[in-house]
């Protein structure tokens, strides 16, 4: 019997959740999860390396190394060949303390994955052994 598959923590959902040529009529679709968004925005945008982007998100770096391979097929298929990408699905917690905690842009730097502003969430949303930035005289 397999392993139930883990929850991925995604800490900001995509503004826009639909993308796609505009000079084509009718356009082929591909979809892509919101984990496999979230990976992008970690690694691509935010520079973070697999293991830093494995903690963030709560899963195994492996995980994120198999759900990175497929966003990045899906992206390169819907630029390569003018397909739509929607940003739908997935198997993820929103983060619960995201306005609190992680803001926007929960992993602005890398070594900083937290952007907390209130110790008393801090282990909520970024884990006890996360790497929040030390804020407010919070201890490291």
């Amino acid at each position: 019997m397999a392993r139930p598959v883990k929850q991925r923590r995604v800490c900001e959902m995509p503004e826009t959740m639909e993308f796609a040529p505009c000079n084509k009529e009718k356009l082929m679709t591909i979809e892509m999860s919101v984990d496999e968004y979230e990976v992008i925005r970690l690694i691509d945008h935010l520079k973070l390396t697999q293991n830093e982007c494995s903690q963030q998100m709560s899963v195994a770096r492996t995980t994120v190394q198999a759900i990175y391979d497929s966003a990045r097929s899906k992206l390169a298929d819907a630029l390569v060949n003018g397909k739509k990408l929607i940003i739908q699905g997935g198997n993820y917690t929103l983060c619960p303390e995201s306005r609190y905690c992680c803001g926007k842009n929960c992993s602005q730097k890398r070594g900083l994955l937290g952007h907390c502003t209130d110790q008393s969430r801090a282990d909520i949303c970024c884990g006890k052994n996360q790497f929040c930035k030390k804020e407010n005289g919070f201890p490291d």
